[in-house]
């Protein structure tokens, strides 16, 4: 087993209350709104939201690769700092190539310009005695990024949703 971290830093002229109200608050809605090809439904399986809720999300068949859907536990979650810890607790990579991951997102606001700065950090358990290679990692980071960039457009092209 290995440990093995991913990080990226995404800037977005979308106000951070905007987007943690889209991407954490509201995932369950607007992710298969906006991404039908690429996650068929999102339930909250039980919980409020809170730290505890746990969330399955389904991915369309052959949409990502060796990925169905994964579920996850809300580890943190601060609405003030917009920061959010999960987990991956079901699904996903788990049991076939890693033991544990968790993420963490916090979105920044950069005044005066109005700007975002969003902070993602994710650690793995890996099962073998090896880090992944580079190109796992990218295309691990290159997922979330692609779904962060797909609700950052939708904010632009509907700047009355989630104010």
């Amino acid at each position: 087993m290995v440990v093995g971290t991913v990080s990226n830093e995404i800037v977005s002229p979308v106000p951070a209350s905007r987007l943690w109200k889209a991407l954490v608050k509201d995932s369950p809605t607007l992710m298969p709104k906006i991404l039908p090809d690429l996650i068929s439904k999102i339930v909250v399986l039980e919980g409020d939201g809170g730290v505890g809720t746990i969330v399955q999300t389904d991915f369309n068949p052959g949409a990502v690769k060796d990925l169905s859907y994964w579920k996850h536990r809300v580890d943190a979650i601060d609405d003030e700092k917009f920061l959010f810890r999960y987990s991956i607790i079901e699904g996903g990579l788990i049991g076939k190539k890693v033991k544990s991951t968790s993420f963490e997102l916090k979105f920044e606001a950069n005044n005066p310009d109005g700007a975002t700065t969003c902070k993602l950090n994710g650690e793995f358990d890996t099962i073998a005695d090896t880090l992944p290679p580079e190109e796992e990692k990218k295309e691990m980071v290159g997922g979330m990024v692609g779904m962060f960039k797909a609700v950052e457009g939708y904010l632009l092209a509907n700047p009355e949703a989630y104010p």
